[in-house]
């Protein structure tokens, strides 16, 4: 089969940075299934993988967000079969799928509705899934139930988690989502997703906040620069609140600083369950399902903006320099091989 991956970290505009390659179709374990690949979208996850490839002499594959349909299942496979339609985001402990044939353990999968194409599915299983987790497991935050007024700060609100994330704490009743974004273009983005407001993070966010008449947020959800924001959210936050930051930082912060407002910092790893296989990993695939036919019912946007095809080297490096530009909207999704 077809694949895309790596030999070393090599610049995305460098030839050699993703190249194809013919490799052996796998072969399912008994948790298993044998996904034919349809459409992929590509995350910053893929770029620090990339950028951190040792020259090991090993081919690597990237790929962490997938629709398609299974071809073969497992033993102990129950719960799908041959022709299902499915996302899923997988596990970075083990191969990517920018490839013709993927393997994923089928806990971590969700079904998707025959309404909901491949491109449009391919955008969601990461984003959502960092998303979800954020909201409803790190920051405490639960679907239907009002928390009291109370306000969240989604800073980096234009990207692919802050995309999802705006729109699924529409789920909270009588939450405040504020985003943060830079430009016109994302500005507008998030508030068609249903932000109460926009305020620029490169600006002063606390006198932003202030002018809305907002107090200051209880929940911080940090999804880009941590190293440059994080300072202002520690003196930004609510006392009691809570920051969860999804991406590393640079350097060691300096968590002293929530320390006087008793306050939080927890982290959100999408990967955590399908690396560590965690007793609850299932979760996945059922919150990948509810998302998909959220998704298939209009009451959730995919966040895809543009899609190239087909699925290749030249095509993944194009969406990886985009995405190394910082200024992407939503995700690039690429379709068929």
């Amino acid at each position: 089969m077809k694949a895309i991956g790596i030999w070393k970290a090599l610049p995305a505009d460098d030839r050699e940075a993703l190249v194809e390659r013919e490799i052996p179709v796998p072969v399912p374990g008994p948790d298993d299934l044998l996904v034919r690949v349809e459409a992929v979208s590509v995350n910053p996850a893929d770029i620090r993988t990339r950028m951190r490839k040792t020259e090991d002499g090993q081919f690597a594959v990237l790929g962490w967000d997938v629709a398609g349909k299974v071809v073969a299942t497992g033993a102990q496979v129950r719960d799908f079969a041959p022709g299902d339609r499915v996302l899923y985001a997988g596990d970075l402990s083990r191969p990517g799928a920018n490839s013709e044939y993927h393997l994923v353990e089928h806990a971590i999968v969700g079904h998707r509705p025959e309404a909901l194409g491949p491109a449009a599915a391919a955008a969601l299983p990461l984003t959502a899934l960092t998303a979800w987790e954020a909201l409803f497991d790190r920051l405490g935050l639960t679907p239907g139930a009002a928390p009291g007024p109370c306000t969240l700060l989604i800073v980096g609100g234009a990207g692919g988690v802050g995309s999802m994330a705006i729109q699924l704490a529409r789920l909270v009743p009588g939450l405040t989502v504020i985003a943060t974004a830079s430009r016109p273009q994302s500005r507008s983005w998030c508030l068609s997703l249903g932000a109460d407001a926009v305020i620029d993070h490169f600006a002063d966010m606390e006198t932003q906040l202030a002018d809305l008449g907002l107090a200051p947020p209880g929940f911080v959800l940090l999804a880009n620069d941590p190293d440059r924001h994080f300072p202002s959210l520690a003196r930004l936050i609510a006392p009691g609140g809570r920051i969860c930051c999804i991406v590393p930082f640079a350097s060691p912060p300096d968590i002293d600083a929530l320390m006087r407002k008793s306050a939080g910092l927890v982290w959100e790893f999408m990967f955590t369950r399908p690396m560590f296989a965690t007793p609850d990993r299932a979760r996945q695939g059922e919150i990948l399902t509810r998302i998909a036919q959220m998704a298939a019912e209009g009451q959730l946007s995919p966040t895809g903006t543009e899609t190239l095809s087909p699925i290749s080297a030249d095509t993944l490096r194009e969406a990886h320099r985009r995405i190394e530009s910082g200024r992407t909207i939503g995700k690039i999704v690429l379709s068929g091989f």
